[in-house]
């Protein structure tokens, strides 16, 4: 299961990746995605509400996830995917202990709700087989909210990464370490 959490985490942050963090192109959902655009774009714009200048880092998407997914219910499993110590800046991998929660498809849409009214767009949303993967954005971070909950697996994990050019080498590096071992 550990490799299956692994994997899935991996994978969401190489579609993060792929995808272009910050792009405009894909399906986006109802025009919600440009709506925040003139200031998705920037990231000297994004700081947590309305605060003006300040720049969106990991910690403070930490928090923000933190307290969203908590608040619905959610507790954190410390077993889940740990982000490298030199990507802390520019990547966060928050993964729920969905077994605890009472109803995790409602705490995932719960935290899912919490980020959109905390200044988070939803740009994209897909589902099938009782899996539902949302992306959102906030200033040049995009994050994957992944809902695997309805099968026997249940997997509820949030991965966001900052598409910022520092990051984007940042986390290519990674990757290409992680690749060779």
């Amino acid at each position: 299961m550990r490799k299956a959490m692994g994997a899935a985490a991996a994978a969401a942050c190489a579609v993060l990746l792929v995808a272009g963090c910050g792009s405009e192109g894909g399906a986006d959902k109802g025009g919600s995605a440009s709506g925040g655009s003139s200031s998705a774009g920037s990231s000297s714009t994004g700081g947590s509400g309305g605060s003006g200048g300040e720049r969106l880092d990991g910690a403070a998407v930490t928090k923000e996830l933190t307290d969203a997914a908590t608040g619905a219910g959610f507790t954190q499993d410390a077993s889940g995917e740990q982000v490298p110590a030199e990507a802390k800046d520019c990547m966060v991998s928050w993964t729920a202990d969905a077994g605890k929660a009472a109803d995790p498809a409602k705490s995932y849409a719960d935290t899912v709700a919490t980020l959109t009214k905390g200044g988070w767009t939803e740009a994209r949303s897909s589902g099938a087989g009782g899996s539902v993967i949302k992306s959102l954005k906030k200033s040049s971070w995009q994050l994957q909210a992944s809902n695997h909950s309805a099968g026997p697996l249940k997997l509820v994990m949030f991965v966001a990464v900052d598409g910022g050019p520092e990051c984007a080498a940042v986390i290519a590096e990674n990757n290409a370490k992680a690749q060779g071992s």
